[in-house]
């Protein structure tokens, strides 16, 4: 049976509004939740980026049973992944044990804001791996030094730990990312549904274990209203991963996607109100082997009809069609 999460999308909703969605996220009855983590949305027009971690323990305290997840966090430029196993043992224990984090190489739009440059790819994922190691050894207890390449850890030891360590999710999107995430994961996380993906991850050490998918989505009783704010914050999705990695600021996803038109929007995400069009966006992710999909309704204004509508037509039709 597929899970079906929502999404928190920091980048187009403040602090306050988050954590009303996940609670109204939560009442009608998604099985779990995913919050993105940025300084910076991707486009102006998204016009927000609080700082997630915050929201996590808000949305920790204001809910009782939907599990909570970083979709994702990079532990290796903006955050000492020492700090990132503190905040993420933390927030495992506000939420009684529904925390899981998400982790990934990052992205220039977020990272750059630190000074520390942008390297290519091959050094990210070293110190992806790194930072994994290290935030494993601290969420084990005890006392952690190590002098790697990347990172130095001094007699670091995090004195509150839950009885369970959150599990750690990796995202990947090639070869390389699929064995670190084989490897040290205990979950994979991709928002492209390649089933060459999962089969990658399965290879390197992931069988059997849990593959965490998202999908944009964009509800209105007006489709072309949908379209149009599709269009206006999330034309930046098509571009694939190798771009958005790279790009340092809104200004740039604005003009990388200045060609991009409605039409062509429309032909890459679920606009409008008829849920089947919605299961079919969904089902690729489940015939690529993912267990979970997470949806990520775009317009922060748009959220609360937009969970009405799950409660009473979309998650039964979700279910029915995929389970």
């Amino acid at each position: 049976m597929v899970r079906i999460g929502y999404t928190m999308m920091t980048e187009q909703a403040g602090p306050r509004e988050l954590v009303q969605h996940v609670v109204r996220a939560e009442e009608v009855g998604f099985d779990f939740s995913v919050t993105s983590d940025h300084y910076f949305p991707w486009l102006r027009s998204q016009g927000h980026a609080p700082y997630a971690w915050s929201v996590l323990g808000a949305a920790a305290q204001a809910t009782s049973r939907i599990p909570l997840m970083t979709y994702v966090t990079c532990p290796t430029f903006r955050y000492h992944p020492a700090v990132v196993a503190q905040k993420a043992a933390t927030v495992q224990l506000l939420s009684e044990g529904r925390f899981r984090l998400g982790l990934g190489a990052g992205e220039n739009l977020n990272e750059h804001v630190v000074g520390g440059g942008w390297p290519s790819a091959d050094v990210r994922h070293a110190r992806l791996r790194e930072a994994v190691e290290i935030i494993r050894a601290l969420l084990h207890g005890g006392h952690v030094t190590r002098h790697g390449e990347h990172f130095d850890v001094e007699s670091a030891k995090l004195w509150d730990l839950p009885d369970q360590p959150p599990p750690l999710g990796i995202a990947v999107s090639g070869e390389q990312s699929c064995e670190l995430a084989g490897q040290l994961a205990d979950l994979v996380i991709a928002t492209e549904p390649k089933a060459g993906l999962v089969e990658a991850f399965d290879r390197h050490g992931g069988h059997g274990k849990p593959r965490v998918g998202q999908v944009p989505v964009c509800y209105d009783t007006d489709r072309d209203a949908a379209v149009a704010r599709a269009h206006d914050q999330f034309r930046w999705f098509g571009c694939g991963w190798k771009v958005n990695s790279e790009l340092p600021h809104p200004d740039s996803f604005a003009q990388a996607t200045q060609f991009v038109t409605p039409e062509d929007v429309a032909g890459a995400i679920a606009c409008g109100d008829d849920p089947e069009v919605f299961v079919e966006a969904v089902r690729p992710f489940v015939d690529a082997g993912f267990t979970e999909v997470a949806l990520v309704q775009i317009g922060g204004e748009a959220q609360e009809p937009f969970l009405d509508w799950s409660a009473k037509t979309l998650l039964p039709a979700l279910h029915d069609a995929l389970d």
